[in-house]
């Protein structure tokens, strides 16, 4: 499980992970949305029906300190969550970040 994540999020780019019917879940991808990526700079991966989506969840939990979707990682690092991926657009923070990067076109 572990491999699998790290797998996801190595390098420069933006990596949610998420549940379709999870409404924070689906907050952090309308925000991340209205951004202009590079190709392969933004990566939606669907934990639910998986058969070791509690494992991913547990994972996560120990890298971030939250099990909850969506786990939004922008590079390597964790930002949080649909709430705060919201705050960090509000505030301007999020474009920087995410040209820090250099996942936008």
């Amino acid at each position: 499980m572990a491999e699998f994540v790290k797998a996801q999020i190595k390098g420069d780019k933006v990596v949610v992970f998420l549940k379709p019917s999870c409404p924070y879940c689906v907050l952090a991808k309308d925000v991340l949305s209205k951004y202009n990526f590079k190709d392969g700079q933004f990566d939606l991966i669907d934990i639910s029906g998986r058969s070791d989506m509690g494992s991913i969840q547990d994972y996560l939990k120990q890298i971030t300190g939250a099990r909850t979707v969506p786990r939004v990682f922008i590079g390597e690092k964790c930002i949080g969550g649909g709430s705060d991926v919201e705050g960090l657009d509000r505030s301007g923070e999020l474009k920087g970040m995410l040209q820090a990067i250099g996942s936008l076109q």
